[in-house]
C-alpha cells in the first residue's frame, strides 16, 4: 500500500490548493459569519466547485461523476480545512454521495445532478443527542399507507437549515441502542410537518435542529433496505469521519503555519521568539504529530477505497489521532500567539473554534477511542 500521492493526485492537490485559497479564503468565513441572512456559506463558491469539478469526486463515472476515492475526497477536504473555507462539500460530496450510491436509480439521478453542478445541498440528519451516538436513533418511521410517517427531532444537521435534501435516519423497528431496524430516508425540506429551526455553530457556520411532526413521506424516498440502513449508515459515516478527519489535518496544518510563521516575526528581549528554545520543543512536537495524523488519515482513505476489512478500524483512529493532533495544533498555536491570539482580528482563533465543530462532528476523539479500544478486544 503505498503511503504517498501518485501523480494525478499530486495534480488534483495543486489545483484545489490554488482555487480554494482563491475562492475560499478565511477572509470569506468573516463575511459569511458577520452576514445574518447567508446560509453559513457562499453559494457562488460551491457553484464554481462544482464547475471545478471537485463536487463529483466520489459520484461513480456511470452516474456523470468523476469516479475518483476518498483519498482523492480527503485533498479536497484537507485543502477546505487549510483555508477555513465554510462549505457544504464534507456532507454533500463525502457522506450524501456515499449514502445516494445505495439508492435507487432515480433517487440517484434525481439528486446527483444537482450536486454534481453545484446547485444542490444536502445534509445528514442524524444526531438526537448532545454527543454522535447513532445507535440510540430514537426518532421513527411507522408505516403509513405505501410509504412512512416520520416522527422525532435531529439536532447539529450542519447546512440543515438551507439543504435542498435531508438524508434522515429513522427506526422502523427494534428499540434505541439497537443497531437492528434502522432505515435512511431521502427527505424534502419543504414537505409538510418539517420544521428547521436554524443555529449559528462556534465555527460560524449554520447548522439546524429539525423537527418531524408525522412527515409523510413514500417507499420511493428509502435509501438502501428497511430495516436494513445500519449498513448504509455505517458506510455514510465511515465516509464522513474520514473526511472531517482530513479537514482537521488542514486546518491543525494551517494553525502550525500560521503560528510557525509568527515564531519567526516577533521579537522579545531583542531576539526572535523561535529562536527560544522551549518553543522550539513545543513547535517540534506539534509538527511530529501532525505528520501521524496525516499518514494515519491516508491509511483510512486507502482502506476505504481499497474496501479493506479494517477500513471502518481505521477510520475510528484517523477521526480520533487527527482530533487530537488538530487541538494540539491549535491550542499551542492561540498560547504561542500569546494576548493577540485571543483578540478576534487575529485568525488563529478562528481555527480553534472549527477544530471544536469538527471534533463533535461524526464523533470526538474520546468516542472514537472507545470504538478503537472495542474492536481491539479491549
Amino acid at each position: 500500500m503505498a503511503m504517498i500521492l501518485n501523480d494525478d493526485q499530486l495534480m488534483l492537490q495543486d489545483s484545489a490548493r490554488e482555487f480554494i485559497k482563491s475562492e475560499g479564503p478565511v477572509s470569506q468565513l468573516r463575511t459569511l459569519r458577520d452576514d445574518a441572512k447567508a446560509p453559513g456559506f457562499s453559494r457562488d463558491s460551491w457553484k464554481q466547485f462544482g464547475e471545478m469539478g471537485f463536487t463529483g469526486v466520489l459520484i461513480p463515472e456511470a452516474d456523470g461523476g468523476l469516479g475518483l476515492g476518498h483519498i482523492e475526497a480527503g485533498i479536497v477536504m484537507e485543502q477546505i480545512g487549510r483555508n477555513l473555507t465554510a462549505s457544504p462539500f464534507l456532507t454533500t460530496s463525502i457522506a450524501a454521495v456515499e449514502a445516494l450510491k445505495h439508492a435507487d436509480k432515480a433517487l440517484r439521478d434525481k439528486h446527483y445532478a444537482g450536486v454534481l453542478s453545484g446547485d444542490s445541498v444536502i445534509a445528514l440528519a442524524i444526531d438526537e443527542s448532545a454527543k454522535h451516538r447513532p445507535q440510540n436513533i430514537e426518532c421513527r418511521a411507522e408505516r403509513s399507507g405505501n410509504g412512512f410517517k416520520l416522527s422525532g427531532a435531529k439536532q447539529f444537521v450542519v447546512q440543515g437549515a438551507c439543504a435542498d435534501m435531508l438524508i434522515v435516519a429513522a427506526r422502523t423497528a427494534g428499540s434505541g441502542g439497537e443497531e437492528a431496524g434502522l432505515t435512511l430516508f431521502a427527505v424534502e425540506p419543504d414537505i409538510s410537518g418539517l420544521d428547521r429551526d436554524p443555529l449559528r455553530m462556534v465555527d460560524g457556520q449554520i447548522a439546524a435542529r429539525v423537527a418531524f411532526d408525522g412527515v409523510e413521506v413514500t417507499a420511493d424516498a428509502v435509501i438502501g433496505e428497511v430495516d436494513g440502513g445500519w449498513d448504509v449508515l455505517s458506510r455514510m459515516l465511515n465516509a464522513g469521519r474520514a473526511g472531517a478527519a482530513a479537514e482537521m489535518v488542514g486546518v491543525g496544518s494551517g494553525a502550525m503555519d500560521m503560528t510557525f510563521d509568527y515564531l519567526k516575526q516577533r521579537k522579545q528581549f531583542g531576539k526572535l521568539i523561535g529562536e527560544f528554545q522551549a518553543l522550539q520543543h513545543r513547535a517540534s512536537h506539534i509538527y511530529g504529530e501532525m505528520e501521524v495524523a496525516r499518514s494515519v488519515v491516508l491509511k483510512a482513505q486507502n482502506y476505504l477505497d481499497d474496501g479493506n476489512e479494517r477500513a471502518e478500524l481505521y477510520t475510528a483512529v484517523a477521526k480520533a489521532k487527527a482530533g487530537q493532533a488538530c487541538n494540539l495544533s491549535v491550542r499551542e498555536g492561540l498560547q504561542m500567539h500569546a494576548g493577540i491570539g485571543m483578540t478576534d482580528e487575529y485568525d488563529i482563533g478562528l481555527y480553534m473554534k472549527r477544530d471544536r465543530a469538527l471534533n463533535e462532528f461524526f464523533g470526538d476523539a474520546s468516542f472514537h477511542a472507545d470504538r478503537v479500544a472495542k474492536m481491539r478486544g479491549y
